[in-house]
């Protein structure tokens, strides 16, 4: 699932990085989302395969706290894109002769650097607190179920989600293999 996840998102920055077609704001916000789902499955699913392999659950107190700044730091991050990518479809939908003016290159980065930024603000004004004086943990089956769920199977399925189904991103895909079959 963890190479599935790293594969099929890396196939749609290559795509729309490849593709002059998608450099839209849809397209440069799908990247973003992209990227972010990679970081964010390799701060957990890394550790979880070490513990796995070697039936071992320990962390150090360190690794522990690296791994929940990054963890909330990326899912943070991945919920602000998907709210800035409604805010971009919303204006598509609902403005559509106003789009380009509205949502230019320059609101794009603007917005996917606010993402960067709500999100360090967050987790230093408010979850840096609570998880540090957190004394209190659960481990039971049902909640590590829930943790691969949303650690696991949700970045794995948005590259399915929001691209391997439009056909845009599937025509790139297209051209990229057959670039790269005629190259070699």
């Amino acid at each position: 699932m963890y190479l599935i996840t790293v594969f099929g998102n890396l196939l749609i920055i290559l795509a729309v990085s490849a593709d002059s077609h998608l450099l839209t704001p849809m397209y440069f916000f799908l990247c973003n989302l992209s990227f972010v789902d990679i970081c964010l499955t390799s701060t957990i699913i890394p550790k979880m395969l070490l513990n796995i392999q070697t039936q071992s659950k320990a962390i150090t107190y360190a690794g522990c706290i690296s791994q929940m700044y990054f963890f909330l730091f990326f899912a943070g991050l991945d919920d602000f894109l998907l709210t800035v990518m409604a805010y971009d479809r919303y204006v598509a939908i609902c403005h559509p002769l106003h789009y380009t003016v509205i949502v230019n290159p320059q609101l794009c980065g603007l917005l996917v650097l606010l993402s960067w930024i709500s999100v360090v603000t967050l987790f230093y004004c408010t979850s840096l607190g609570v998880y540090l004086s957190s004394a209190v943990t659960s481990s039971s089956p049902s909640s590590a179920t829930a943790s691969v769920m949303y650690t696991v199977v949700t970045p794995m399925l948005n590259p399915f989600i929001y691209s391997l189904r439009n056909k845009d991103i599937k025509g790139a895909l297209k051209r990229l293999i057959v670039k790269e079959t005629k190259g070699q």
